[in-house]
């Protein structure tokens, strides 16, 4: 009730009306709602912290495998560690905040974050599932099903790399909207700066990043 109160507030000033309220200005009451977001979706994202640390070493660990494509000589490709990686994005969880239906009452750099996130589970989990059955396909299906799962695996494995340049970009998020917000002396105990240090260093380019670039087209 507080949450959507000071949204009225919001409104009421917006529209100019008089007698709405006299209390805390739009800019101050939006600049409020945008922090206790951030300090929302932050402890969010330290929850999945562990589990997405998970999904990267895996990835990390497969990525080498279909970086440039599913190879022509389906021997040569390790199954192992690229059905581990499928098991692992599937498992990544969705805290409440982080989750479409609620991520839609966020208000400023949290509202984007989440967005981030969502867009990073999705590509890794669809990404990886789709490879691992490519796979399956191309080795038992029937040779037009091969043809076809071979034309357009590469796809999927862009949208691996996506997710994780995606993944990447989370932390410098954080970080930008804690001091756009006013950092550690605006947010106190509530969000610290050893906190968001933290996270921008777990959702990195450096952590999170997959390498080699990714060196296949569709349809190659």
């Amino acid at each position: 009730m507080v949450r959507y109160a000071a949204l009225l507030v919001l409104s009421c000033a917006a529209i100019a009306v008089t007698g709405c309220g006299r209390g805390e200005s739009s800019t101050s009451t939006e600049v409020r709602l945008e922090r206790e977001d951030l300090v929302t979706v932050a402890h969010a994202l330290q929850r999945t912290q562990a589990p997405v640390e998970r999904e990267v070493a895996a990835a990390k660990a497969a990525w080498p495998l279909v970086a440039h494509g599913v190879p022509a000589d389906m021997a040569a490709i390790e199954r192992a560690p690229i059905l581990a990686a499928a098991a692992t994005a599937a498992k990544i969880p969705m805290p409440a905040p982080l989750q479409e239906a609620q991520a839609t009452m966020l208000t400023g750099p949290g509202s984007s974050i989440a967005g981030l996130f969502r867009t990073y589970s999705g590509l890794a989990a669809h990404g990886w599932q789709i490879i691992a059955t490519t796979i399956d396909v191309i080795e038992h299906g029937s040779q037009g099903a091969a043809r076809f799962a071979r034309a357009n695996v590469a796809l999927y494995i862009e949208s691996v790399y996506d997710a994780h340049f995606t993944l990447a970009q989370i932390g410098k998020k954080v970080l930008d909207g804690y001091g756009k917000l006013g950092d550690g002396k605006a947010f106190g105990a509530a969000l610290t700066m050893d906190e968001v240090e933290a996270l921008a260093r777990a959702y990195s380019e450096a952590t999170d990043r997959l390498h080699p670039h990714v060196g296949v087209r569709l349809g190659s």
